[in-house]
């Protein structure tokens, strides 16, 4: 069975801590902590396939769009995407369209204008 130690004296295991790694320094009386170099993670991809985005707002519109005016903007118009769907994502690109007419659905993107 592994070793555990206590954390600070706090009665917690350094072990259920997850600092299996927690050295005390002689010349301090403290804890060193080493953490574990962190691992590479995969990108993830969120999309909701052939289901609706906007499952209830304003469903009596064609497109839902939304603008808000913004003072400080370097140009005078951005959209951003809402449907998730965009090659540009963060930025809209217009892919709500093919996922609206295969979907049904009325997502739109946020306008972001200068004012």
């Amino acid at each position: 069975m592994a070793s555990s130690t206590t954390a600070f004296g706090s009665g917690v295991s350094t072990t259920a801590l997850g600092l299996s790694s927690l050295k005390p320094s002689p010349t301090v009386g403290v804890a060193t902590i080493i953490f574990p170099k962190p691992r590479r993670s995969s990108a993830m991809v969120v999309r909701a396939e052939g289901q609706t985005i906007n499952p209830e707002i304003r469903k009596m519109e064609e497109k839902v769009v939304d603008s808000v005016v913004v003072t400080e903007l370097s140009k005078p118009l951005t959209a951003y995407c809402r449907c998730w769907r965009s090659g540009t994502f963060p930025l809209c690109d217009g892919g709500h369209v093919k996922h609206n007419k295969a979907t049904g659905d009325n997502v739109g993107p946020l306008l972001l204008k200068k004012q």
